[in-house]
């Protein structure tokens, strides 16, 4: 099963407005912008991030076992420990397999308790093919 993170905005202009089934971000000239599509072999975990002032990256919504959830508390991502080694924020989706994200579902529950059962179903759908 193959996962991914992808961008969606600027946090500040974007994480206010967004819900769960969000299609597009507000760019930093002001536009709207389709997200990028994800790629076909992402058929897992679906991460969605946003940029904070001074190159900062933070979780802020998860797709997964049904579930479209968007974090109360966005989890700062550390690319060494939640992207694999060599791996960058760009604007392509980036892959990550299993065991990176169960690391990242882990680190979401731990800022996110009160997503627990929503979480856990995300969670129990990875290393399960649709």
């Amino acid at each position: 099963m193959q996962h991914g993170l992808m961008y969606g905005g600027g946090f500040e202009t974007n994480f206010p407005l967004l819900k769960p089934g969000a299609t597009e971000f507000v760019g930093s000239d002001g536009a709207n912008h389709a997200h990028v599509p994800w790629p076909r072999e992402v058929d897992g975990l679906r991460i969605w991030y946003m940029e904070k002032p001074g190159k900062h990256f933070v979780a802020v919504r998860v797709q997964g076992g049904g579930k479209d959830l968007v974090l109360p508390n966005p989890l700062l991502l550390e690319p060494g420990k939640h992207m694999g080694h060599g791996k960058r924020f760009s604007a392509e989706p980036t892959l990550v397999d299993d065991e990176i994200a169960l690391v990242i579902l882990g680190d979401v529950l731990a800022r996110n308790p009160r997503l627990r059962d929503d979480l856990k179903a995300v969670r129990d759908s990875i290393g399960k093919k649709k």
